[in-house]
């Protein structure tokens, strides 16, 4: 089935799940999600699976075996296109606050992290990350990505590019609030503009960390 866009009740179902975060809230709207929200997201992985590859949407369900919040559905819905071997890719989400668009790298090994961080350290290779990281906030992307407090173990708290050096993941997005676009064809060259804009961050992450070639039991 071609994309025509998020259903009209899809902003409303998850204002609806915030308030009640229930299973008698899910099953009463269960038809909402699937017909507003699951199908539309799974016709727009379709529609740009072409130029960006093959993507899945993640399950509703939270996992609540480690967390005080024992909600049990998420607040939005999450699809993400991986990049074979690499560790990130391309991220779409719809939720309450609107529809979000982001790339990059999201979680990285320790051998991945080690190879991050030198190429920033380098003299070349990271004032070119400084240049696509200041690009992408002036062309309104919000760049993300867990970082440690200070400074990694190491490495001087005055280092030209420490704010970089503290992150533990990379990626850039951009956030649209709830519009009547997101319900019409149109959504699906809005994500897919915004992923193209990530794709010198992409290639730079590719370029210097790559895919982590450290034993499973060796990585984070």
């Amino acid at each position: 089935m071609s994309f025509t866009g998020f259903g009209e009740d899809a902003f409303e179902f998850y204002d609806g799940l915030i308030a009640d975060n229930s299973k008698a809230y899910w099953t009463d709207h269960a038809d909402t999600y699937r017909s507003a929200i699951r199908a539309p997201m799974e016709s727009l992985l379709a529609a740009l699976e072409a130029e960006f590859g093959v993507g899945a949407l993640f399950r509703p369900y939270r996992d609540v075996r480690f967390s005080k919040d024992k909600s049990p559905y998420k607040d939005h819905a999450g699809a993400f296109i991986g990049q074979g071997a690499e560790p990130g890719g391309y991220y779409v989400q719809l939720g309450a606050d609107g529809l979000y668009a982001a790339a990059g790298y999201y979680q990285l090994a320790t051998d991945q992290l080690e190879r991050f961080r030198r190429a920033i350290d380098d003299e070349i290779n990271g004032p070119a990350l400084e240049r696509i990281v200041t690009k992408l906030a002036e062309n309104g992307y919000e760049v993300k990505g867990e970082q440690v407090r200070t400074r990694p173990r190491g490495w001087p708290a005055d280092h030209p590019r420490i704010n970089l050096i503290r992150r533990k993941a990379l990626y850039a997005g951009v956030l649209w609030e709830p519009a009547e676009w997101v319900h019409t064809p149109a959504c699906a060259e809005r994500v897919a503009d915004a992923w193209r804009g990530t794709q010198p961050l992409l290639s730079w992450l590719r370029t210097h960390v790559g895919p982590s070639v450290a034993p499973p039991e060796k990585r984070r």
